[in-house]
Parts: C-alpha cells; sequence; structure tokens
C-alpha cells in the first residue's frame, strides 16, 4: 500500500485528469462542466480527497483515515450553496471516486501476482477508501447545511448573496438569479444607493426608494437591504434623471442622499451601474460633502482626481488659482456656460438673467484664472465641480 501511494502521489495531477474526466462523463454534470470556476473547483475537491487519502495510507497502511476539510472544499461547497445548488444537484460526484478507486486497482494489479495478497490489499484498500469518501462526503453535508441555514434565516440574505455574485462577475444563471431577485435581468437598469444620516430614517430610506423610482418613470423597482442606514436599489429605466429634478423630488426627506449610477444593459449594466453608484457615494463621503444627489456621470471625473486628495487640492488652486475663492455664483456661471455648450444666451436663460451680465461675469472668471476658460475649459470644470461637491 505504501509502494502504491507513493507512486500515485508522484503523478497526481495526471491521475486527478482522469478521475475528473471519468466523473464529467454524465450528463447530469453538465451545470459543472459548463461553469469555468465551479469545474476548477471541483478538480481541486478531487485533487484534494485524493492526495489527503494517498498520503495517510503512505505514513499509515489500512488505519483510519480522517475527512479531508480542506478549507478550498469548503469554498466550493459554499460557492454552491449560494448558487442554489448543492453536491448532489451536479450529478453522479462519486464518479471521481469511483475513478480513483480503478487507478488504485490497477496499481494494485501491477504491485503483486500474489493472489492471497492481492485479495487482502483489495479488501483493506476498498474499506479504507470507501470509509475516508464516506466520512468526508458526511461532513461536507453537514458544512452545507449549516451555510444553508444560515442564508435561509431570511429572504434578504439569499437576495444579498446573489446580488454579491452579480456585482462579482460570478457565472451565475441569469433565469436562477431572477428567479430569486424577483427583478428581470434583461434591458435597462439604472442602480442608486440610498442611505441616511441617522438609523432612525429608516422609514425614509424606503420612501426615498419609491421616490426615485416614480423620477426614473419605472413601474417597478428591485430594493436591497445593504445595512440598516442604506439601500441598494436599481429600476428598469433608460436614463438617469437630472440631479435638480431628483434633489426637488427628495426635498421632503431630509437627511437622505442618493448616488445614481450610469444607464446599463442587462447582467452587466446591472453591475456597472451600481459599481457607478458606488463610486459616487465614496466620492462624497471621501469629501465630506452634504450635497444630497450625486450622479456619477457628472462626477466621474472628479471622482479619479479625488483618489489622492492632497493632489486633489493642488489641482484646484493651479488650475482655478483666485476663482477657487471667488463668488459662488461667479463659479456657478463658468459651469453653467460650459453645460450649455459655451451658449451665453442658452446659460443666461437657465440663470434667469440678461446675456450681458454672463458675458461680464466670464471675462472677471477670465481675469482670475491662471489660463483662460477656452483654453483649459475640462480642467477648470472638473476643479470647478470639485469645488462644488466640497461646499
Amino acid at each position: 500500500m505504501r509502494d502504491i501511494a507513493e507512486r500515485l502521489l508522484a503523478s497526481t495531477s495526471a491521475a486527478v485528469d482522469e478521475v475528473v474526466a471519468a466523473a464529467h462523463q454524465g450528463a447530469e454534470y453538465r451545470a459543472l462542466v459548463e461553469d469555468p470556476q465551479l469545474a476548477a473547483a471541483d478538480r481541486h475537491m478531487s485533487k484534494a480527497y485524493f492526495r489527503h487519502w494517498l498520503s495517510a495510507t503512505l505514513q499509515k497502511p489500512g488505519a483510519p483515515v480522517a475527512p479531508c476539510v480542506d478549507p478550498e472544499v469548503l469554498q466550493f461547497a459554499r460557492d454552491l450553496v449560494r448558487r442554489g445548488l448543492d453536491m448532489h444537484d451536479l450529478g453522479s460526484w462519486r464518479g471521481a471516486q469511483h475513478g480513483a478507486w480503478e487507478l488504485w486497482v490497477d496499481a494494485c494489479f501491477t504491485a503483486t501476482a500474489d493472489v492471497e495478497e492481492l485479495r487482502d490489499l483489495m479488501k483493506v484498500s476498498e474499506r479504507s477508501m470507501v470509509t475516508f469518501i464516506d466520512d468526508s462526503i458526511a461532513a461536507l453535508d453537514e458544512y452545507v447545511e449549516q451555510e444553508r441555514a444560515d442564508l435561509a434565516r431570511g429572504a434578504n440574505a439569499e437576495r444579498h448573496s446573489t446580488v454579491q455574485l452579480l456585482l462579482e462577475g460570478a457565472p451565475i444563471g441569469r433565469a436562477l438569479a431572477e428567479s430569486r431577485l424577483g427583478y428581470a435581468l434583461t434591458g435597462s437598469h439604472v442602480a442608486a444607493i440610498i442611505w441616511s444620516d441617522s438609523a432612525d430614517q429608516a422609514a425614509s430610506l424606503d420612501a426615498a426608494a419609491e421616490a426615485v423610482m416614480r423620477i426614473c418613470a419605472a413601474p417597478r423597482r428591485f430594493t436591497l437591504n445593504a445595512s440598516a442606514t442604506a439601500l441598494w436599489v436599481w429600476v428598469p429605466a433608460d436614463t438617469v434623471p437630472p440631479a435638480e429634478m431628483a434633489e426637488d423630488a427628495l426635498a421632503a426627506y431630509p437627511g437622505i442622499h442618493v448616488a445614481f449610477g450610469r444607464c446599463g444593459r442587462d447582467l452587466d449594466g446591472f453591475r456597472r451601474s451600481h459599481l457607478d453608484a458606488a463610486a459616487a457615494q465614496r466620492l462624497l463621503t471621501r469629501m465630506g460633502s452634504a450635497r444630497p444627489v450625486v450622479r456619477y456621470e457628472d462626477v466621474a471625473l472628479v471622482s479619479v482626481l479625488t483618489a489622492d486628495m492632497a493632489q486633489a487640492d493642488q489641482f484646484v488652486t493651479d488650475t482655478l488659482g483666485d476663482l477657487a475663492t471667488a463668488d459662488p455664483v461667479l463659479r456657478e456661471t463658468v459651469l453653467t456656460y460650459v453645460r450649455e455648450r459655451f451658449n451665453g444666451s442658452a446659460a443666461a436663460e437657465r440663470m434667469f438673467t440678461h446675456r450681458n451680465t454672463i458675458e461680464r461675469r466670464l471675462a472677471r472668471a477670465d481675469q482670475l484664472l491662471p489660463v483662460p476658460l477656452a483654453d483649459n475649459a475640462a480642467s477648470v470644470v472638473a476643479a470647478l465641480m470639485l469645488v462644488q461637491l466640497r461646499d
């Protein structure tokens, strides 16, 4: 038994390839074979079990072998539970055991031609391997049941685990994800993160989520309780509402903040829009901003600039010069003028003032800027938005 275990340990990878190939022959294994991550994890489990038993046999031939509880095997089991599967859903996963036994039998017949010795070798080997596999399966089943019990403590837990898989880009089936979430993942999505300044505003959070759904002109919403003070929301919508419109709709809920991601389509859009919203939320937190509404598309450049706040401050100083501390109306005029595509009349209409007033303000801004607006518009706008968020 020592001789055989030593030889097989030296060629574990090749042996495991044979074992896994045999186990994956069954049509029931499609759910695993077509999932690259699960297939790789399944191969690791087969290898871990095989090496565990061979190593124990090398040390104490025929003695009871303790169950294998390799951390990566447990992670594999945990991933299956999160996907709504278990070991038995993957088909006859004991096929790996049968493949390993065939390899061992072939090695036994090569090791001895003595019939009596071979009979004893086979009996002891079979009892050892079967007991080890049964004990390992029992330990794994117990772990899976505990994971499933933890997941079943609330619907929100299952929904949260499903969303996490989607956000991580894990290969979870669309149909399974939709059934768990109760939300269609096809089409367009706009994600929002809604959070409050206090845990006492839970009712306002839900009301704000309803307001977000209405201003996005969406027929429904998917909401996840991210924490006691935050909701993650997705709505089937084609556009993100203007920040001003959202602020008006949420004015009735002081202390509530909303970060919108960009609109995206299908599974990737569901994920990308939320990650955008999370980046916008982090930006407000990083800057200590009290702004109630932020859209990622409005602050994408600022988000990059503020990864290092010291550099961001220097960027503002270098770009704006004295305009950084000028009258806020002057700064707002510059922003509006650029947003209206350098159209003075449109800017005047937006700010409810005369075009001549806009032109005077722009002339004054050019005097304060180190470089004229026309020559550095993109940087000036980014710096002004950074100042505006901080204010």
